[in-house]
Protein backbone atom coordinates (compact mmCIF):
# COMPACT_ATOMS: atom_id res chain seq x y z
CA UNK A 1 0.00 0.00 0.00
CA UNK A 2 1.17 3.43 -0.26
CA UNK A 3 0.88 6.45 1.27
CA UNK A 4 -2.13 7.57 -1.00
CA UNK A 5 -3.85 4.29 0.77
CA UNK A 6 -3.80 2.46 -2.88
CA UNK A 7 -2.08 -1.03 -3.36
CA UNK A 8 -0.44 -2.20 -6.38
CA UNK A 9 -1.80 -5.34 -7.76
CA UNK A 10 0.90 -8.15 -8.86
CA UNK A 11 1.42 -7.88 -12.33
CA UNK A 12 0.32 -4.29 -13.18
CA UNK A 13 3.93 -2.33 -11.52
CA UNK A 14 3.24 0.86 -8.74
CA UNK A 15 0.62 3.41 -9.79
CA UNK A 16 2.39 6.44 -11.66
CA UNK A 17 3.19 9.36 -9.61
CA UNK A 18 1.02 11.86 -10.95
CA UNK A 19 0.19 14.36 -7.97
CA UNK A 20 2.68 16.82 -6.49
CA UNK A 21 2.19 18.98 -3.45
CA UNK A 22 4.01 22.22 -2.45
CA UNK A 23 2.95 25.22 -0.77
CA UNK A 24 3.24 28.97 -2.90
CA UNK A 25 2.71 32.67 -3.02
CA UNK A 26 0.93 33.41 -6.13
CA UNK A 27 0.99 37.05 -7.78
CA UNK A 28 -2.73 38.83 -8.32
CA UNK A 29 -3.82 38.19 -11.47
CA UNK A 30 -3.10 41.59 -12.85
CA UNK A 31 1.11 40.93 -12.15
CA UNK A 32 0.49 37.77 -13.52
CA UNK A 33 -0.22 38.91 -16.84
CA UNK A 34 2.07 41.70 -16.63
CA UNK A 35 4.96 38.43 -16.04
CA UNK A 36 3.70 36.59 -18.73
CA UNK A 37 3.67 39.21 -21.19
CA UNK A 38 7.51 39.92 -19.93
CA UNK A 39 8.46 36.18 -20.29
CA UNK A 40 7.02 36.33 -23.99
CA UNK A 41 8.91 39.08 -24.69
CA UNK A 42 12.37 37.75 -22.66
CA UNK A 43 11.28 34.51 -25.26
CA UNK A 44 11.67 36.34 -28.47
CA UNK A 45 14.99 37.99 -27.46
CA UNK A 46 16.89 35.22 -26.66
CA UNK A 47 15.61 33.10 -29.06
CA UNK A 48 14.43 30.53 -26.31
CA UNK A 49 11.95 27.47 -27.95
CA UNK A 50 10.47 26.49 -24.45
CA UNK A 51 6.68 27.11 -24.12
CA UNK A 52 6.26 30.27 -21.13
CA UNK A 53 4.13 28.86 -17.98
CA UNK A 54 0.60 30.32 -18.63
CA UNK A 55 -0.31 32.84 -16.38
CA UNK A 56 -2.73 31.06 -13.14
CA UNK A 57 0.51 28.90 -13.07
CA UNK A 58 3.32 31.97 -12.13
CA UNK A 59 3.95 31.64 -8.46
CA UNK A 60 7.33 31.19 -5.95
CA UNK A 61 7.19 27.87 -4.43
CA UNK A 62 8.19 28.11 -0.97
CA UNK A 63 8.16 24.28 0.00
CA UNK A 64 7.50 20.80 -2.33
CA UNK A 65 6.25 18.51 0.08
CA UNK A 66 6.65 15.41 -2.18
CA UNK A 67 5.33 13.72 -5.65
CA UNK A 68 2.75 10.95 -4.96
CA UNK A 69 0.12 8.25 -6.85
CA UNK A 70 -3.05 10.29 -5.64
CA UNK A 71 -3.18 13.04 -2.77
CA UNK A 72 -1.65 11.53 0.44
CA UNK A 73 -4.46 12.79 2.98
CA UNK A 74 -2.38 12.26 5.89
CA UNK A 75 0.58 14.51 3.92
CA UNK A 76 -2.73 17.02 3.31
CA UNK A 77 -3.26 17.30 7.01
CA UNK A 78 -0.16 17.60 8.42
CA UNK A 79 0.41 20.33 5.82
CA UNK A 80 -2.80 22.15 7.14
CA UNK A 81 -1.61 22.31 10.79
CA UNK A 82 1.57 23.59 9.74
CA UNK A 83 0.53 26.48 7.91
CA UNK A 84 -2.28 26.95 10.48
CA UNK A 85 0.70 27.93 12.51
CA UNK A 86 1.98 31.08 10.89
CA UNK A 87 1.01 34.54 11.52
CA UNK A 88 2.44 37.74 10.00
CA UNK A 89 1.39 40.86 7.91
CA UNK A 90 1.17 40.96 4.24
CA UNK A 91 4.23 42.63 2.58
CA UNK A 92 5.30 44.13 -0.79
CA UNK A 93 7.76 41.62 -3.19
CA UNK A 94 9.66 43.09 -5.81
CA UNK A 95 11.82 40.89 -8.98
CA UNK A 96 14.38 43.13 -11.05
CA UNK A 97 16.56 40.66 -12.82
CA UNK A 98 16.04 37.77 -15.10
CA UNK A 99 18.42 34.71 -15.31
CA UNK A 100 18.50 30.66 -16.18
CA UNK A 101 19.27 28.77 -13.47
CA UNK A 102 21.56 26.18 -13.95
CA UNK A 103 24.91 25.98 -15.94
CA UNK A 104 24.20 22.78 -17.83
CA UNK A 105 22.62 22.75 -21.35
CA UNK A 106 19.17 21.10 -20.60
CA UNK A 107 15.59 21.86 -19.38
CA UNK A 108 16.71 24.86 -17.62
CA UNK A 109 14.29 27.38 -15.83
CA UNK A 110 14.52 30.62 -16.81
CA UNK A 111 13.57 32.86 -13.68
CA UNK A 112 12.99 36.11 -11.94
CA UNK A 113 15.08 37.53 -8.99
CA UNK A 114 15.09 40.05 -6.73
CA UNK A 115 17.23 40.97 -4.21
CA UNK A 116 15.62 44.26 -2.76
CA UNK A 117 14.88 44.49 0.95
CA UNK A 118 11.77 43.17 0.81
CA UNK A 119 12.90 39.76 -0.65
CA UNK A 120 13.78 39.22 2.89
CA UNK A 121 10.28 38.96 4.13
CA UNK A 122 9.70 35.92 1.67
CA UNK A 123 12.73 34.55 2.84
CA UNK A 124 10.96 34.63 6.38
CA UNK A 125 8.09 33.37 5.51
CA UNK A 126 9.45 30.32 4.46
CA UNK A 127 11.92 29.89 6.97
CA UNK A 128 8.82 30.19 9.39
CA UNK A 129 6.58 28.03 7.58
CA UNK A 130 9.58 25.29 7.76
CA UNK A 131 9.94 25.49 11.32
CA UNK A 132 5.81 24.66 11.51
CA UNK A 133 6.22 21.63 9.42
CA UNK A 134 8.90 20.61 11.23
CA UNK A 135 6.67 20.98 14.57
CA UNK A 136 3.64 19.17 12.13
CA UNK A 137 5.79 15.76 11.06
CA UNK A 138 6.55 17.18 7.47
CA UNK A 139 10.15 18.23 8.87
CA UNK A 140 12.06 15.93 5.28
CA UNK A 141 10.30 18.14 3.08
CA UNK A 142 11.95 21.59 4.26
CA UNK A 143 13.86 22.79 1.60
CA UNK A 144 16.63 24.51 3.83
CA UNK A 145 18.54 26.54 0.80
CA UNK A 146 15.53 29.40 -0.15
CA UNK A 147 15.95 31.44 -3.41
CA UNK A 148 12.90 33.40 -4.34
CA UNK A 149 12.02 33.16 -7.50
CA UNK A 150 9.57 33.23 -10.44
CA UNK A 151 9.75 30.27 -13.11
CA UNK A 152 9.12 31.64 -16.68
CA UNK A 153 10.25 28.94 -18.88
CA UNK A 154 12.56 26.00 -19.48
CA UNK A 155 14.48 25.74 -21.95
CA UNK A 156 18.04 24.30 -23.14
CA UNK A 157 19.39 27.81 -23.75
CA UNK A 158 21.62 29.66 -20.92
CA UNK A 159 21.48 33.35 -20.69
CA UNK A 160 23.30 35.60 -18.13
CA UNK A 161 21.73 37.79 -16.00
CA UNK A 162 19.67 40.74 -17.05
CA UNK A 163 18.32 43.92 -15.78
CA UNK A 164 14.44 44.14 -15.86
CA UNK A 165 11.61 46.78 -15.01
CA UNK A 166 10.96 45.75 -11.56
CA UNK A 167 7.66 44.17 -10.89
CA UNK A 168 5.97 44.08 -7.56
CA UNK A 169 3.27 42.96 -6.00
CA UNK A 170 1.39 42.54 -2.72
CA UNK A 171 1.76 38.78 -0.82
CA UNK A 172 -1.59 38.64 1.12
CA UNK A 173 -1.68 34.35 1.43
CA UNK A 174 0.13 31.78 0.60
CA UNK A 175 -1.45 28.61 -0.62
CA UNK A 176 -1.06 24.48 -0.23
CA UNK A 177 -1.37 23.57 -4.37
CA UNK A 178 -1.95 20.06 -5.71
CA UNK A 179 0.11 20.13 -9.27
CA UNK A 180 -1.19 17.34 -11.80
CA UNK A 181 2.47 16.24 -12.91
CA UNK A 182 2.88 16.58 -16.96
CA UNK A 183 -1.18 18.29 -17.48
CA UNK A 184 0.04 21.71 -16.55
CA UNK A 185 -2.16 22.45 -13.65
CA UNK A 186 -2.31 23.47 -10.32
CA UNK A 187 -5.60 23.18 -7.81
CA UNK A 188 -5.45 25.24 -5.01
CA UNK A 189 -6.03 23.37 -2.04
CA UNK A 190 -6.21 25.42 0.80
CA UNK A 191 -5.17 29.32 1.44
CA UNK A 192 -4.16 31.01 4.08
CA UNK A 193 -4.15 35.06 4.67
CA UNK A 194 -1.54 37.10 6.52
CA UNK A 195 -2.74 39.11 8.79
Amino acid sequence: MNGSGQTSLPGFGSPAIEDRLFFAVYPDAATAERIASLALELRGHHGFRGKPLAPERLHVTLHHLGDYAGVPNDVVRMAGDAAARITGAPFGIGFDRATSFGARRGRCPFVLLGDSPDIQAMVELQRRLGDAMKASGLARHVEPNFTPHVTLLYDDRVVAEERIEPIRWQVGEFVLVHSLIGHSRHIPLARWTLR
